[in-house]
């Protein structure tokens, strides 16, 4: 790159500042997508690459945590289910929150974790949100496969489990969960450059979110004059959404579909801004 001359070619490259509030590099990404496919892979094999039983807590995770719910709130609370086999429900639950929650924990950390990286090379920062998102999606398909397989045995054994067309609206959950996600941990990091500390909430706020996303209970048994209040919150209607698709039994209704889908495209609109705004100042303020 350099001035163009009468003999040279001219200018190989132009940089010119990014205009507008809300500029998405999307020819840059595009670019860019080897790298995007590069650190999709390294984050799976770095996850569990000094683990004993590696790729398998995939598995291990969901599954001890779906008994964990069945034995604590089924048997012990006594927390109706809908009439669904409880370990059936609370799987479809912590398959569908683990893949929102790693989204947001992998990203929220996108500009501490590649502090060295950022103030070093160019590339646009959005690569690193996107690869988290698509590191989670490999887990979840790992995930969804093995919810299937309960899937598949509760229906050989003639339990009431009604499966309806709906099930093709699944892409469109996880679209939903991965705008969400990638909303609220661009967020979470464009705020952690500045209040260090908020990185060691999101654990417990996200562990509080679950418990307010009708994952362990049904949204049947919430109030119907409260229930408003439950479907600002998006991953609700995600949740009784796939419950009800795959299920046969959930709380849906368009309205709440439609409020859960605009609220994550909103936040991941915003998460979008202010990552935007963040990482042109990024490297003189760490």
């Amino acid at each position: 790159m350099g001035p163009p001359d009468s003999q040279g070619p001219g200018w190989t490259k132009e940089i010119v500042p990014k205009g507008g509030w809300l500029h998405i590099p999307a020819r840059e990404i595009w670019a860019y997508r080897d790298l995007i496919w590069i650190w999709t892979g390294r984050s799976l094999t770095a996850t569990y690459k000094q683990t004993v039983l590696g790729p398998l807590w995939f598995l291990i995770q969901p599954f001890i945590t779906t008994v964990v719910f069945t034995i604590v709130f089924g048997k012990i609370g006594k927390i109706p289910t809908d009439g669904l086999p409880k370990f059936l429900f609370y799987l479809s639950g912590v398959v569908m929150w683990n893949y929102f929650a790693d989204c947001v924990s992998k990203t929220a950390d996108t500009f501490g974790s590649n502090n060295n990286i950022f103030s070093k090379v160019y590339f646009p920062r959005l690569v690193m949100p996107i690869s988290a998102v698509l590191t989670s999606l490999v887990t979840f398909a790992i995930q969804f496969t093995f919810f299937v397989g309960f899937y598949i045995y509760f229906i050989s054994q003639g339990v009431g489990v009604e499966p309806s067309w709906r099930i093709v609206t699944l892409p469109l959950m996880i679209l939903q969960m991965a705008m969400l996600g990638i909303g609220v941990g661009c967020l979470v990091s464009s705020m952690t450059t500045r209040y260090r500390d908020l990185k060691l909430l999101v654990g417990f706020g996200i562990q509080l979110w679950m418990y307010a996303s009708c994952v362990v209970y049904p949204l049947s048994e919430v109030a119907k004059d409260r229930r408003v209040f439950f479907v600002l919150n998006p991953m609700v209607p995600i949740i009784e959404g796939f419950r009800f698709a795959f299920l046969g039994s959930g709380v849906v209704e368009k309205w709440h579909l439609g409020v859960g889908f605009g609220v994550s495209f909103l936040v991941m609109m915003i998460g979008l801004v202010t990552f935007g705004r963040v990482e042109r100042t990024f490297a003189d303020t760490v």
